[in-house]
C-alpha cells in the first residue's frame, strides 16, 4: 500500500473517530423519572421561586398579544449573539403551553437545558444557574404555573443560523461547562447568608449577566460577580462586588430597601436596563428573602 494512501486512509479513520467521539459528547443526557425526589409540590414556594427566578421577565406576553403583562406566555422577541429567540408559554394550555408537560420533562428543561423533543437548549434560558437548584424547588415552580389559568399563546420559532447543527455545538458546550452539581451551603456562614447565596447563584441566576464569560463563552470563575461586557453584547453590566465599600449602599438595610422598593424611594439605578425588571421580581419576595440576598451580596468583596 502506497505511503499516501495509508496517509489518506489514517485521515478518514480519525476523522470518522472525532465525529463520533463529538456526536457522543453532544447528545443531550436527561434526567429520568426515576431520578425524581419523592415530593409533594409546594405552590406557595413555587410562587415565591417563579419571582426569584424571574420567569415573567422573559416569558412576558409580547405587546400585541392582547394578554396582560403578568400572564407568561411568552412571545416576547428575546435577542442575543446567536440569534433571536421567543420564549414559549408557560400556562398550563395543553395545544400552546405546558399542560400535557410531566415533571421529568420540566425539569429536564430547567436543570438541563433539553426540551420535551430531546433537544438541546440554547442557555438563552439560564439552565446554567438553575442546574443548581434544588429540584424540589423546580418542581414547585412547575406545581405553581400548572396552578394559573390556560392562555392560548402559540410558540415562535427561534431565528438563528442553522439550528440543528447549533444545538449539537450547544451539547458539546454543556460536556465543558454545564456543572449539575446542586449548590452547597456555607457551613461558616449564616443560615439567612446560605439561603441569600442560594437564590443568588441558583435561581436567581445572577451570574448570568454579572459574572464574565472568558473563552468559549464559559464563566470567569475568577471574577465572579465582578461586572462586565453586557452578554447581550449591548453594553456593560456593573459589578455586584463591594457595593457598600464603594459607597453605593451604606449598609446591608440599605440595599435590602433598594432591592425592596427600587425608584418608589429613589433608588433610581434600579430601574434601568434589566434590573428595572430584576427589582420588580425581587420586591415580589419575602421580606426575610430580600434581606438574605441583601446580606450575601454585600459580603461580596
Amino acid at each position: 500500500m502506497r505511503m499516501r494512501t495509508k496517509v489518506v486512509i489514517g485521515v478518514v479513520v480519525l476523522a470518522v473517530a472525532g465525529g463520533a467521539a463529538g456526536w457522543a459528547m453532544s447528545t443531550p443526557r436527561p434526567i429520568t423519572a426515576a431520578e425524581l425526589p419523592q415530593h409533594v409540590a409546594d405552590i406557595a414556594n413555587g410562587e415565591r421561586m417563579y419571582h426569584v427566578a424571574g420567569c415573567i421577565s422573559c416569558h412576558k406576553p409580547s405587546k400585541d398579544s392582547g394578554i396582560a403583562a403578568t400572564v407568561p406566555a411568552g412571545g416576547t422577541a428575546f435577542k442575543t449573539p446567536v440569534g433571536t429567540f421567543y420564549p414559549p408559554n408557560l400556562t398550563p394550555d395543553k395545544e400552546t403551553g405546558i399542560g400535557d408537560w410531566t415533571d421529568v420533562a420540566f425539569v429536564n428543561v430547567v436543570q438541563r437545558g433539553i426540551n420535551p423533543e430531546g433537544e438541546n437548549l440554547v442557555p438563552a434560558l439560564p439552565y446554567t444557574s438553575y442546574a443548581g437548584m434544588k429540584t424540589e424547588d423546580v418542581l414547585d415552580i412547575f406545581a405553581y404555573l400548572k396552578s394559573l389559568p390556560p392562555v392560548s399563546s402559540a410558540e415562535k420559532e427561534a431565528d438563528m443560523p442553522l439550528p440543528w447543527l447549533l444545538r449539537r455545538g450547544v451539547g458539546l458546550w454543556k460536556w465543558l461547562g454545564l456543572s449539575t452539581v446542586a449548590w452547597r451551603p456555607d457551613a461558616s456562614q449564616t443560615e439567612s447568608w446560605n439561603r441569600g447565596a442560594y437564590l443568588v447563584n441558583t435561581a436567581g441566576h445572577c451570574n448570568e449577566c454579572h459574572t464574565p464569560r472568558g473563552l468559549l463563552l464559559l464563566p470567569d470563575w475568577s471574577r465572579k460577580l465582578a461586572g462586565g461586557p453586557h452578554p447581550g453584547g449591548e453594553g456593560k453590566v456593573p459589578s455586584l462586588r463591594d457595593l457598600i465599600g464603594r459607597q453605593r449602599y451604606t449598609d446591608v438595610a440599605d440595599l435590602s430597601s433598594a432591592f425592596a422598593n427600587g425608584e418608589l424611594m429613589g433608588y433610581e439605578h434600579l430601574s434601568s436596563g434589566g434590573m428595572g425588571d430584576v427589582q420588580s421580581n425581587l420586591s415580589q419576595l419575602p421580606q426575610t428573602d430580600i434581606d438574605a440576598i441583601a446580606e450575601y451580596v454585600a459580603s461580596l468583596r
